[in-house]
């Protein structure tokens, strides 16, 4: 849902912004080179190449944050249980989008990894390689080692070939007002969704599902642990650089936080006199906004999330594994590396 502190598009795209009809022509050209460049690679007028080893595609239909990363750390981890070596690849949006493959370290900087990257890196100890060409990342990752690959996010990047695809959808916003760019956030119409192997609701209920939970913050110059609702009954300036502030601030305020936020575009990055309020208060951010920055203080916080989903969830991710080691043990004889 819009709120009054987003801009016209996006009340347009999730509320009752009038005005959005002006953009429809512009979402019918578009609609029509999405689907002239899909038609390309079904038909081989483009190529889709392919790696020697599954790939797992995690992605969305829409702009903006949906809770698709967290999601990649946790099949990535899934995984890594069940025998595999998989290894994460990504474009890197927001750091510098490398040619050629970079493999993503804990010591790596989020202004060449990107921060997503990062964090997955450091949060779930495998290897993460990004490049803007995402087959380039997949193919290094598999000369290193890896036996499966897991893309976060390029639904759309069809040069990829993937053996499974998992689209996630933001169960609060949906599809919006269910209209392509640039008229609304879809960059692919809903009917999509049919080709996916598994469609999962984030921050949702019931069905297949997860929701991302927070319960505490880590000091990040002390690695003191504190459970949030020691921080009730008082502000707390708050750090969100995600596609959906508002819900990481909700979240807070469940606990009893004053947030008090602290304006960053999504991937964005802040000055550091911006992280470092007069007044005192703590200053609370997500993962994704921790690791950009170094020789922060006592008062900074990162407040982890946790993917938390039924057992029926899991188990249909789970099988996502076997779909795509059976789907790429049927391509053997195909086009591979």
């Amino acid at each position: 849902m819009a709120t009054e502190h987003d801009g016209w598009l996006q009340r347009v795209w999730y509320g009752k912004a009038p005005g959005g009809f002006l953009l429809w022509p512009l979402e019918w050209l578009f609609r029509g080179l999405a689907a002239s460049r899909r038609a390309a690679f079904r038909t081989g007028l483009s190529d889709t190449r392919w790696v020697s080893a599954p790939v797992i595609v995690v992605g969305n239909l829409s702009v903006g944050g949906s809770g698709k990363t967290p999601l990649v750390g946790w099949l990535a981890r899934a995984a890594q249980e069940s025998g595999w070596q998989p290894a994460i690849v990504s474009r890197g949006y927001g750091g510098s989008e490398p040619r050629e493959p970079l493999a993503v370290t804990s010591e790596t900087a989020a202004t060449v990894s990107g921060d997503e990257p990062l964090m997955l890196a450091r949060d779930t100890g495998l290897p993460v390689f990004v490049s803007r060409d995402r087959y380039a990342a997949a193919a290094q990752a598999v000369a290193e080692g890896a036996d499966l690959v897991i893309a976060d996010d390029g639904l759309q990047h069809y040069a990829l070939g993937r053996d499974a695809e998992v689209v996630v959808v933001d169960a609060t916003h949906g599809h919006g007002n269910g209209h392509c760019l640039p008229a609304g956030p879809l960059r692919e119409p809903v009917s999509r969704l049919a080709q996916a192997d598994l469609v999962v609701r984030s921050n949702g209920e019931g069905g297949t599902s997860y929701r991302l939970a927070i319960t505490e913050a880590v000091n990040l110059e002390t690695g003191e642990r504190r459970p949030l609702a020691s921080f009730a009954g008082a502000a707390a300036h708050v750090v969100a650089g995600i596609g959906h502030p508002a819900r990481f601030h909700a979240a807070l305020e469940a606990f009893g936080i004053a947030v008090q936020p602290i304006a960053v575009p999504d991937h964005g990055r802040l000055e550091p006199s911006a992280l470092s309020p007069g007044d005192g208060s703590p200053v609370l951010m997500t993962a994704k906004d921790a690791v950009k920055y170094t020789a922060l203080t006592a008062r900074h916080w990162v407040v982890p999330a946790r993917v938390d989903m039924d057992d029926a969830t899991a188990t249909a991710l789970r099988g996502l594994l076997e779909l795509a080691r059976t789907r790429f043990n049927e391509r053997q004889g195909g086009p591979h590396e």
